[in-house]
């Protein structure tokens, strides 16, 4: 099957290779010029682990295209995926969807005939109405669809999940729609991947559903770490606890430092808006943001904590910047409140990413940047760890005490355990496991 892909962000890039990597014919297609010279030279616009292999094998195989014009992409398509970002929109908080209208607006005016428009963008419900009336209102020709067919990718094994979904979704009002998206995905079909058909409507308000409730487990699991610094518990043990009962299950209860990266924050923002918008009220989705955004600025009193109650002057290493490991992605991470705030109480930041660094320049460019692990740790008062990067697991940490200045290890994903940092001559100031500062923690 032909099919253009709108977008070569991370969803429209990564579906698309994947797509064309099941043997369908797959044109990319983008405004961004300077992204798309990229990609036909081989430059890969995001860090993905196996995205750069897998788009190559695709282009040398003749099943993946990439260009600037949407009528090259359409010629021949039975489908066309809109892939283009919907950030939250300044001042309040709803999905801003102009680049979605854009592109409807211009595929319009491209049409040839009957197809298949499909919103992979994560959108509110009742956007695919708006669409479908757009074309229309545009002069698309008679017998174009719309459905709804919402992304379930973790950056940083996005390809796995493409290839190996819990589930795809799809929301359409019509036998077409529904008939061209199953055959799209047939080749998941030998891997028993459950395939959802539900209204367009609805479809699009699960995907918002989905990772609301992802949400919740994490400030979930952070309140409860709070709690078990307060009466001497124990946060990993407890999450074991009510993780191994199937009904919860044992994902996204990791204390940390917060929520961030490209879907959560903004998702969160629009189903509130769009409650709000129906009248009703979202009282957990609402104390989950609030608890997020209270838990990400509290990250740097945990600092001053371990350095006895202020940063002033101290010199500060961080490892990890980038919201999750096995990404560069820097959007609403923990590290960019916590960085700032320390810099603003006095302290010098010193900061190692293994791929973030060109992502992170951008929006924390007053701090001074490392070339590993260790020189982050080279004269630091304190280190701390933001990003659970597999590196960081394995550190030496006799070789780091004897780096550091101080011996405060601020263990923000609890990557090492107290006794590991004690042997080495560091203090650990882990989250939720026991009294901050005590012998737990």
């Amino acid at each position: 099957m032909r099919i253009a892909m709108i977008g070569t962000g991370y969803v429209g890039l990564v579906s698309g290779t994947c797509l064309a990597d099941f043997g369908h014919h797959v044109t990319c297609v983008d405004k961004d010029a300077a992204k798309i010279a990229g990609l036909l030279e081989g430059r890969m616009p995001i860090w993905e682990p196996g995205l750069e292999a897998l788009v190559k094998a695709n282009v040398e195989r003749g099943r993946l295209e990439f260009t600037t014009d949407l009528g090259t992409a359409l010629d021949g398509a039975e489908a066309v995926f809109i892939a283009v970002g919907t950030p939250s929109r300044r001042g309040d908080g709803h999905a801003d969807l102009s680049f979605v209208f854009a592109a409807v607006e211009e595929l319009a005016g491209l049409l040839q005939g009957p197809i298949v428009v499909v919103t992979k963008s994560t959108v509110p419900v009742g956007t695919g109405d708006k669409i479908a009336a757009l074309l229309k209102e545009k002069g698309a020709p008679d017998g174009v669809s719309v459905a709804s067919n919402p992304e379930f990718l973790r950056e940083g094994a996005a390809i796995a999940d493409f290839k190996h979904p819990d589930r795809i979704l799809v929301g359409a009002e019509d036998d077409k729609a529904r008939e061209c998206l199953a055959e799209i995905y047939r080749p998941l079909f030998l891997n028993r991947a459950p395939m959802l058909f539900t209204g367009r409507r609805t479809a699009e308000l699960t995907k918002y559903a989905a990772n609301a409730f992802l949400a919740t487990k994490i400030s979930f699991i952070n309140e409860m770490a709070d709690l078990c610094e307060a009466v001497d518990a124990d946060v990993q043990d407890l999450a074991r606890g009510i993780g191994l009962d199937n009904r919860i299950g044992p994902k996204f209860l990791h204390a940390g430092p917060g929520y961030g990266g490209s879907c959560f924050p903004k998702d969160t923002l629009a189903l509130l808006r769009t409650a709000e918008e129906a009248g009703i009220r979202q009282r957990i989705v609402s104390t989950v943001v609030e608890v997020n955004d209270s838990r990400k600025e509290a990250m740097a009193d945990r600092v001053s904590a371990a350095l006895g109650g202020s940063v002033a002057g101290k010199r500060i290493g961080v490892l990890g910047l980038t919201f999750k490991p096995n990404t560069d992605d820097m959007r609403d991470a923990p590290s960019i409140p916590l960085v700032r705030r320390l810099i603003e109480s006095g302290a010098s930041v010193v900061a190692f990413d293994p791929v973030g660094r060109e992502q992170a320049e951008k929006v924390l460019p007053a701090i001074e940047y490392a070339a590993s692990a260790e020189a982050a740790a080279d004269g630091a008062d304190a280190l701390v760890i933001v990003t659970e990067w597999d590196e960081f697991r394995a550190l030496d940490l006799d070789d780091i005490a004897k780096r550091m200045r101080g011996t405060a290890l601020v263990d923000l994903r609890n990557v090492y355990n107290p006794d590991e940092a004690h042997s080495a001559g560091l203090v650990h100031f882990g989250i939720g496991r026991g009294r901050i500062g005590g012998k737990s923690s």
